[in-house]
């Protein structure tokens, strides 16, 4: 007896309860399951449309696996809801990106369901290759499925994953190519044209499904049908094709919503060995108008209204610091025809949009592929040009060698700006932006600047423009201070200087050091111990990498103890190279670090997180008081 549609959902709590329904109760249950996801991310907002458009690929994969002893290995995570929801988690999907609760992306600590850890782009395949490789090796007859976007396919090391897993012709790996024609924003590059040619042919297309209907219930006839749609497209389409180049065998494409389908498709190929791969065609934001009209923001549209789709926004006019970004760079760009933007497909994320809808032949998207982008703008500067490159911090750590090899030793004019640095938030360990100081403070002849407002930014990117040499500013996620910096005037700010913010009290005998935007709270807590009195000084340090050696002498001969903060990690950081100045220089100065301490910062909003780490207002003005006391305590049993 079938069960009653408001029940379906609740009956499922792993993949054996999936397996139980028939295939029309499966597609009620998805119904069901796509209007839980819609309805749990109106209040508690993530990656909405990624997830929307992989329901039923998740519930036909669950369905047709042994899962967990089977293995998925999800490109990223951000369509993963369906399959967390099925995986039993379905209790705690409310509490997912908050603080203690589950994580947004794959978390194998999170459950066995989750093969691999997600976050960034392009690296399942190669885990997955790993993964079946491991199962031959061990005698293990478990199944292993990559799961990828055709945006993450523009990565390179999918194509080193595809390239070492074809070679290897006994390997029994499946990867599904999920092509909805999107990343975060609209896909680019070859690849992306090369699949429209092969999904969008309809000649091609009805045939093939002809074959399908008539072949595809045994795998032997499956591969069968494989083989001759390929040769009816390779006459079609007068185009051989990629995957099989490469030693996959392609199938598809395949209507990703279409269950029954999906599942014979699947069964089907469980048996057949060797690498495969299949192409499986979905929408972005499936199911629900909005989402499915508007991708790129419904990828992650915050709090709506999930009746009328309207989205709630937080009340406000302060400008984010990507758009402070964006709008400058288009200035630049309009004052110096050298200008030009690179991105790793992120133009809305950073606000490169702004430049790329005014002067299109002057940005460029290249994929998801940070390495290269470093070295493209090598290129560019090699040629005369000064490419502006912004890459989120966390997905900069994939390019260090091209910064290091590219850019850095050939002391190339590329202005690297990293968006999303520090303690991002809700999208958890695998996005905060929290290594950049410390790894590229390594590298010989890179300037890092690190503005504290909006204004400085604006004439960070500025002074950049024109110094002539490798340059990287850093700046967070959000909101910025409400800093007045529209149609401001450009103002230089000399490189490896920073600045006094407040005088202090020789009685007090310490010092703030901040960098980049935690001399906002630290301003506000030296300001509410001046209320109680205390005066303490307080440096805004401005460029993490030279130090202000002139203005770190002064902090050395007038003060005996420092409170460094930095949203960064504090193994290798700022708060490290200023107790070094002071060591190797016979200061006796008793250095306080604040910052991310040696252990992973997990998912919260960032004021949370920041409280946690200790480097918040209220961390910042406790230490400040404990280090005056001290101070104080001191000077009274030795005094002068």
């Amino acid at each position: 007896m079938a069960r009653e549609e408001n029940n379906l959902l609740e009956s499922v709590s792993s993949p054996d309860d999936l397996k139980k329904l028939s295939l029309e109760e499966l597609k009620t249950y998805c119904d069901e399951l796509r209007r839980y996801i819609i309805e749990e991310c109106s209040v508690n907002p993530g990656h909405l449309a990624s997830s929307l458009g992989a329901v039923e690929l998740s519930a036909a994969l669950h369905y047709v696996y042994a899962t967990p002893e089977d293995k998925i290995v999800w490109d990223v995570g951000h369509q993963t809801y369906a399959h967390k929801i099925i995986t039993g988690r379905r209790e705690a999907f409310h509490t997912k990106r908050r603080l203690g609760g589950i994580s947004g992306f794959p978390r194998m600590a999170e459950s066995p369901y989750d093969a691999f850890g997600g976050g960034h782009a392009s690296v399942s395949i190669s885990a997955a290759f790993g993964m079946t490789k491991a199962a031959e090796l061990q005698g293990a007859r478990y199944k292993v499925v990559a799961v990828i976007g055709d945006g993450s396919m523009t990565g390179g090391l999918a194509f080193e994953g595809l390239n070492n897993a074809g070679a290897s012709k006994t390997t029994d790996l499946l990867v599904i190519l999920n092509d909805n024609h999107m990343a975060i924003d609209q896909a680019t590059g070859a690849l992306k044209n090369y699949l429209l040619r092969i999904s969008t042919s309809e000649r091609y297309n009805r045939l093939k499904q002809r074959l399908w209907r008539l072949m595809s219930h045994t795998p032997w006839l499956l591969r069968l049908c494989q083989k001759a749609g390929n040769a009816v497209k390779q006459g079609l389409l007068n185009n051989s094709n990629l995957f099989e180049s490469l030693n996959f065998r392609y199938f598809g494409p395949v209507d990703g919503h279409d269950l029954k389908a999906l599942v014979c498709t699947l069964r089907a190929l469980r048996d057949i060995p060797g690498p495969k791969l299949l192409h499986v065609m979905t929408v972005k934001g499936k199911g629900y108008l909005p989402a499915e009209h508007d991708q790129s923001v419904w990828h992650a549209p915050g709090r709506f209204n999930p009746d009328t789709g309207e989205r709630i926004c937080a009340p406000g006019s302060v400008a984010r610091y990507q758009d402070v970004f964006g709008e400058t760079l288009l200035e630049l760009a309009r004052l110096d025809r050298r200008v030009v933007g690179v991105t790793p497909a992120m133009p809305t994320g950073c606000s490169m949009n702004i430049l790329m809808h005014e002067m299109p032949d002057r940005c460029f998207d290249v994929g998801i592929a940070e390495g290269h982008a470093v070295t493209f703008s090598a290129g560019l500067a090699a040629a005369g040009m000064v490419p502006f490159c912004n890459i989120y911090s966390t997905f900069m750590q994939r390019a260090y060698d091209n910064v290091i090899h590219d850019v850095a030793i050939q002391d190339l004019p590329v202005v690297m700006c990293l968006d999303r640095g520090g303690l991002v938030g809700e999208d958890g360990v695998t996005h905060h932006g929290v290594f950049d100081m410390a790894a590229f403070g390594a590298v010989p002849g890179l300037v890092i600047a690190a503005p504290m407002d909006e204004r400085e930014l604006r004439d960070m990117m500025y002074t950049a423009l024109h110094y002539g040499h490798p340059f990287m500013i850093r700046y967070p996620r959000g909101c910025g201070e409400g800093v007045a910096w529209r149609g401001e005037a450009f103002r230089e700010i000399p490189v490896g200087r920073g600045r006094r913010l407040r005088e202090g009290a020789a009685e007090s005998a310490v010092a703030l050091l901040t960098v980049g935007t935690t001399g906002n709270p630290g301003a506000r807590a030296v300001a509410r111990l001046a209320a109680e009195g205390v005066e303490v000084a307080h440096y805004d340090l401005r460029y993490v990498k030279p130090l202000d050696e002139e203005l770190l002498e002064e902090v050395g001969r007038r003060f005996r103890k420092v409170v460094t903060v930095e949203d960064g990690c504090l193994r290798g950081g700022v708060g490290e190279a200023v107790a070094a100045f002071f060591n190797d220089r016979g200061y006796g100065v008793e250095v306080e670090r604040l910052g991310i301490a040696d252990h992973w910062v997990e998912h919260g909003t960032p004021a949370q997180l920041q409280a946690l780490c200790g480097f918040d207002e209220e961390g910042i003005f406790r230490a400040l008081r404990a280090a005056t006391h001290e101070a104080s305590v001191r000077n009274q049993s030795f005094p002068a």
